[in-house]
């Protein structure tokens, strides 16, 4: 695959190594330990979904599951473009700050940024408020990955457009089957899984809604 934005590499890993070194040192820790802050943000989701709706508890559980497609998705694709890291093909670039990555493990698309496109996204269909927390967050992650030199600048836009697109119909196909697993779920008899799934939305009793949604 052939892009125009060599240039625009170089400029970014310039401006890099321009930048005092502990802005260097945070954006080296932050391009790998980011992926925690969503990890995290995930599990506060199921928790506070836990005495939410079927359906908000449903699409809190896809979340993850959802950015973990997108991720499938993007190493599909980086086994198929092949295309080289920029640390290595870039003439007159300098040095990446970050380790670049051992020859094979493909540049095109990031995988940073698809999981975190899917997971701001993922995020913001959980609670549409948090999308002043989560996109920011993306865009962050995505631009160190070419800060620190071992992508592309299209290689993390493409990351970002194809997590979002997978999570959107990842959860939009799987709403409606995970809302009636959630259900059974808490009217299940072991306590175990219904602590996992929560007690509903005020206490509701969910062997009725489970009733109720299958005359549906």
């Amino acid at each position: 695959m052939t892009f125009e934005d060599d240039e625009l590499y170089r400029d970014i890993t310039g401006f890099a190594h321009d930048t005092p070194t502990w802005v260097q040192h945070t954006a080296e820790v932050w391009t790998e330990a980011g992926l925690l802050l969503f990890a995290a943000l995930f599990v506060t989701a199921w928790w506070r979904a836990r005495r939410g709706s079927p359906r908000a508890f449903a699409i809190a559980v896809l979340a993850p599951v959802a950015t973990a497609v997108a991720y499938v998705c993007s190493e599909l694709l980086k086994s198929g473009l092949t295309e080289e890291r920029p640390c290595r093909a870039v003439t007159g670039a300098v040095g990446s700050l970050a380790e670049c990555p051992a020859s094979g493990d493909w540049s095109f698309p990031s995988n940073h940024a698809t999981i975190a496109g899917a997971a701001a996204v993922a995020l913001v269909l959980v609670r549409r408020a948090l999308v002043w927390l989560t996109a920011p967050l993306a865009l962050l992650m995505a631009f160190s990955r070419v800060f620190v030199g071992v992508h592309y600048p299209h290689d993390v836009a493409a990351g970002l457009v194809l997590g979002a697109v997978v999570t959107v119909v990842a959860v939009r196909l799987g709403t409606r089957p995970a809302t009636r697993l959630a259900g059974a779920l808490r009217a299940s008899e072991a306590p175990a899984v219904r602590w996992l799934a929560g007690p509903g939305a005020a206490g509701a009793p969910a062997a009725a809604y489970v009733a109720t949604h299958r005359r549906r």
